[in-house]
C-alpha cells in the first residue's frame, strides 16, 4: 500500500483500525491506561502527518507499532518503573501507620477491558490477551528496561517473528534473542509467564461475587471470612501499605478502616481481567454516598484471593463509567 495513494478519509480510517491494538501496547509498556492514551494520540498524529511519506516496505500495522514504540521509550526515559505496593516494600501491620501518599506515577493504574481488548476476537485469544494485562503480570514487566519490554510484549504476548522486531526496532536478531533471553529469565525469578493467571470466572465464581457483596454491604466479617483466602493480599494505591492473609484484612476492616462500613458497592466493567466494583462510602454529610475506592478482585480456587483498591476516584471512576456519588 503506498501512502499517496490514500485519500485523507480512507488513511484516517487505516489508522484508526489499529487504535485499540496499539493501546493495549503502549498500556503494557507504560502501567497506565491515561498515558497510554496519550501515547497513542501521539502516535496517530505522527503517523498522519508522515502518511504521504510511508513507501509500503512494511506493512502499515508494522511502521504504526515502531512509532508507537519509539513514543513509548521517549515517555519512559529516565523515569521509575510503575509498581504495586507489595512491590515496594514489606507488608505492613493492620494497626500501624498506612504510609504515605506517593505521587500518582508511582503506581501500575488498572484499565477497563473494552480499552485494550477486541471484542469481535475469539473467546481463547480474548483469554489470552486478558492474561498479559492482569496487575500481576504489568507489575513483573515493570521490572524490564524499557527496550526488553518492548521485545518481550512483541514477541511473547504479539507473537512477533525476531526478525520483523528487528527490524523495528532496527537492530539485529541477535540482539533482540538475547534481550528476549534476558527479560524471560527476569519472568521466572518473579514465577510469571505470559501465558500463567487464573481462569475466566465459572458461574460459581460469579456466585461468590455476588456473596462478597452482600457481605461486604452488610459489613457481615462472619460471612467475609468464608469468602477470603487465609493468604489473601489487600493494597490501597497511593497509599504505600499492603497487608497479607485474611486476619491482618479483616482486623484493618474493623479497625482503621471501619469506616467502610455501610458502603454501596456496585459492578463495572472488568479491570485488567479481573472482576471489578466501584465503592461508595457513607457521606460525611450524612446525605449519599460518596466514591471511595476501584476494587479490582482475583479469584483462586473458589475464594478471593487478592483485593486491590484504587483510591484516585476523580481519575478512575470516569474511566469506567462509575457514577461521581451515588444518592
Amino acid at each position: 500500500m503506498q501512502g499517496s495513494s490514500l485519500t485523507a478519509e480512507a488513511g484516517f480510517g487505516q489508522l484508526e483500525q489499529h487504535r485499540r491494538e496499539l493501546t493495549a501496547y503502549c498500556y503494557r509498556m507504560l502501567g497506565s491506561p491515561f498515558e497510554a492514551e496519550d501515547a497513542v494520540q501521539d502516535t496517530m498524529i505522527r503517523a498522519w502527518k508522515a502518511l504521504d511519506r510511508f513507501e509500503g516496505r512494511s506493512g502499515l500495522r508494522s511502521w504504526m507499532y515502531r512509532i508507537a514504540t519509539n513514543v513509548c521509550l521517549d515517555m519512559l526515559s529516565g523515569r521509575e518503573r510503575r509498581a504495586r505496593p507489595m512491590d515496594l516494600g514489606p507488608s505492613r501491620d493492620p494497626n500501624g501507620p498506612i504510609g504515605e501518599i506517593l505521587p500518582e506515577v508511582t503506581w501500575l493504574e488498572p484499565v477497563p477491558d473494552g480499552l485494550v481488548l477486541e471484542p469481535e476476537a475469539d473467546p481463547a485469544s480474548v483469554a489470552e490477551s486478558r492474561e498479559t494485562i492482569r496487575l500481576a503480570f504489568m507489575a513483573a514487566l515493570q521490572h524490564l528496561p524499557p527496550r526488553q519490554r518492548a521485545v518481550l510484549i512483541l514477541c511473547e504476548v504479539l507473537k512477533w517473528k525476531a526478525a520483523e522486531v528487528a527490524e523495528l526496532l532496527e537492530t539485529s536478531v541477535a540482539s533482540v534473542n538475547s534481550a528476549l533471553q534476558r527479560a524471560r529469565a527476569t519472568l521466572e525469578a518473579s514465577d510469571l509467564s505470559s501465558s500463567d493467571g487464573a481462569p475466566s470466572l465459572e458461574e460459581p465464581d460469579r456466585e461468590l461475587l455476588d456473596r462478597y457483596v452482600d457481605a461486604f454491604e452488610r459489613y457481615d466479617m462472619q460471612a467475609l471470612t468464608a469468602l477470603i483466602a487465609e493468604d489473601a493480599t489487600q493494597a490501597m494505591p497511593p497509599y504505600e501499605l499492603w497487608l497479607t492473609g485474611r486476619d491482618d484484612i479483616l482486623t484493618w476492616w474493623t479497625g482503621r478502616g471501619a469506616a467502610c462500613e455501610g458502603s454501596k458497592v456496585i459492578p463495572t466493567v472488568p479491570a485488567n481481567g479481573r472482576p471489578a466494583f466501584g465503592q461508595y462510602k457513607p457521606s460525611e454529610t450524612g446525605s449519599g454516598y460518596d466514591p471511595w475506592a476501584l476494587q479490582v478482585l482475583e479469584i483462586e480456587d473458589g475464594r478471593i484471593v487478592d483485593f486491590m483498591f484504587f483510591l484516585s476516584t476523580e481519575t478512575i471512576f470516569p474511566l469506567f463509567g462509575l457514577p461521581p456519588r451515588l444518592d
